[in-house]
């Protein structure tokens, strides 16, 4: 019996969130690349609250690197503190959503 063995990398965030300011009723797209694929226990919150994929909310991963949060259709209550957790790896970003002023 042969085990091989290897020492592996830990993941690292390779390009993390950015903030994004949007107005109501837009999406906001927030994207996360890791270093390599596999890492356990992905999430994302938004000022601390697990956020899960619905209508609204959209979450992806593409090649188990790259990972992506779209909430659609976005209010003023939406604006807060977007956090992406991978295992210990953490990124955040702030979300703006703006009003449209009716006295432009």
């Amino acid at each position: 019996l042969l085990l091989l063995c290897h020492a592996e990398e830990a993941a690292v965030i390779v390009s993390g969130l950015r903030s994004t300011d949007v107005f109501v009723g837009e999406s906001a797209t927030f994207t996360c690349e890791l270093s390599h694929p596999g890492v356990k226990n992905v999430q994302w919150w938004l000022d601390g609250t697990p956020l899960h994929n619905n209508l609204v909310t959209e979450i992806s991963e593409q090649d188990g690197r790259i990972h992506t949060l779209t909430l659609n259709d976005v209010a003023c209550h939406d604006s807060g503190t977007v956090t992406f957790r991978a295992g210990s790896l953490i990124s955040s970003a702030k979300l703006l959503v703006k009003g449209i002023s009716l006295l432009a």
